[in-house]
């Protein structure tokens, strides 16, 4: 086959890959091209933007590093990976609800005991999350790996400013559950902040009229043996930008008050000298398939 045109190359590309021994690769190649060609039909870029999409693209994949995925950014601004979780994430009654993993997980957070301080040499309001995990129908799971992190008071995360902070990891750690299903720790209250927009990510967002602002959250990752693995977040009550996060995130199950709270002795014994602010959440996980089954 030869002489393709606008009307023909579409079939000529799929007649290539039907034998494809993978039936889901053939399945997904068979509609990337569809889809593919079908967008380039209808928004018929001249040879100029073609060009751009490619730089575009290698732009974004310059950037990526140890400590910033461009590409997941890409996803996240454009609400593919909110898409994705909505698929694959369906959730029964008492199930918290998911939400993006976002660009600013490690996977080697350092170990701590419940009841820690995590902010390291961060400075900002002092904040307590308490907080449970159970399953669906309320029963308590002891020995759940609870994975945290968060933004300082300006919006930053430890691995945006490694450099200035001494080089350690600060304001993210991994708990796990007591036999009551339950963790603590302290920190400090994170805000509102601005995804990495000096990328293309930003160049896009700013083209399309768009800001490129979170609202304030604590980020969870939750994981119990027999359980699907809980990535999710809870935001903080009356922040302005609930109803345009940048990456589509807000749940309303997922929002709760920060309550401001005067200096004295705190609900798990501390004595603060300032005022704090204390969340509290209870996480509820979803068994997998064939656990739920055999239940």
């Amino acid at each position: 086959m030869r002489n393709f045109n606008e009307n023909t190359i579409t079939d000529a590309v799929l007649e290539r890959i039907k034998d494809a021994s993978d039936p889901r690769i053939k399945q997904v190649s068979e509609a990337l091209v569809r889809h593919l060609h079908a967008f380039v039909r209808e928004v018929r870029p001249t040879q100029k933007e073609w060009e751009y999409g490619i730089d575009f693209l290698t732009r974004t994949g310059h950037m990526c590093d140890d400590k910033r995925q461009e590409f997941i950014l890409l996803s996240d601004t454009l609400g593919v990976s909110m898409l994705v979780d909505a698929i694959n994430h369906p959730m029964p009654e008492g199930a918290t609800e998911t939400t993006v993993l976002g660009p600013f997980f490690v996977q080697a957070a350092p170990e701590k005991d419940s009841g820690a301080d995590i902010s390291g040499p961060m400075e900002g309001d002092p904040m307590l999350v308490t907080g449970s995990v159970s399953t669906v129908d309320g029963r308590p799971l002891a020995g759940a790996t609870v994975d945290v992190w968060h933004s300082d008071d300006d919006g930053y995360y430890d691995v945006q400013q490694l450099d200035d902070i001494g080089g350690d990891l600060a304001m993210r750690a991994r708990f796990h559950t007591d036999a009551n299903g339950r963790f603590h720790f302290w920190s400090i209250k994170p805000a509102a902040y601005p995804v990495p927009h000096d990328g293309p990510v930003g160049e896009m967002l700013e083209a399309q009229g768009r800001h490129p602002w979170r609202p304030a959250h604590v980020h969870f990752m939750i994981s119990a043996p027999g359980f699907e693995q809980l990535v999710t977040h809870v935001f903080v009550a009356g922040d302005r930008y609930l109803d345009s996060d940048v990456v589509f995130g807000v749940k309303d199950s997922l929002i709760r008050d920060f309550v401001r709270n005067p200096a004295g002795r705190a609900p798990d014994g501390r004595m603060v000298d300032s005022e704090y602010f204390h969340l509290n959440y209870d996480f509820g996980l979803k068994q997998v398939a064939s656990n739920a089954q055999a239940a």
